[in-house]
């Protein structure tokens, strides 16, 4: 089956007029939100926070340590698409003026280029992020609070009980990550892929016990 791609990829490709399968925004999917009246499942909270471990781990040991290296840098953002709150944008571009002026511009045409501004967020797109050192082939904000997220999340990153894998980084090795994933969570699990229908760089990896339920097998019979 394929999952349905994220509002904010085909939005964000709308914007800035090109082929879809070429622009993607990342939103963290870390976070597990409940409060009174929300029941949240033990074991699957348990999984998605395991699995966003494993990814976590799986980038400081395989991914980041290939940005020095990387042929073709996600933070250029030529192929990328990268999700800003004002924050971010007033940060790493250096704005000193108030965010509805600077929103009149950008409407105006007048603004930078590169970004674009929908449902209370911006978007980057086309340029080289400000935050990006191309000398040493590293960002200047790497361990800093206003990092966007996206950048975090990027290229592997929990969806709740899946990883999703964005294998238009060189870094990335499915067959390598899967059986990270396996190797952090234990032998009982094992890993099946999907990739996207619309964006078939993005590879869903799901986690499955192996041999499945006794139970449901029982009541099957």
């Amino acid at each position: 089956m394929c999952r349905a791609a994220k509002p904010a990829i085909l939005a964000a490709a709308s914007f800035f007029g090109e082929n879809i399968v070429h622009a993607a925004v990342y939103a963290s999917s870390r976070f597990v939100f409940a409060g009174p009246g929300v029941s949240v499942p033990t074991a699957r909270q348990s999984l998605a926070t395991r699995l966003q471990a494993a990814a976590d781990a799986y980038q400081r040991a395989h991914v980041i340590p290939h940005c020095a290296v990387c042929v073709k840098p996600c933070c250029r953002l030529d192929t990328h698409v990268l999700e800003l709150n004002w924050q971010q944008v007033k940060v790493l571009w250096r704005l000193n003026e108030p965010r509805s002026a600077f929103d009149r511009r950008l409407a105006s045409g007048k603004g930078p280029d590169e970004i674009r501004a929908a449902d209370g967020l911006y978007f980057a797109h086309r340029k080289v992020c400000p935050a990006y050192d191309e000398a040493q082939h590293a960002c200047r904000i790497h361990d800093q609070p206003i990092k966007p997220s996206g950048c975090s999340d990027y290229p592997v990153y929990g969806d709740g009980d899946v990883l999703i894998a964005d294998l238009r980084c060189e870094a990335v090795d499915v067959d390598a990550l899967a059986a990270w994933v396996v190797r952090e969570l234990g032998p009982v699990f094992r890993v099946t892929r999907s990739a996207d229908c619309d964006f078939p760089f993005l590879v869903t990896l799901a986690v499955k016990r192996r041999g499945g339920n006794p139970k449901a097998r029982a009541g099957r019979r």
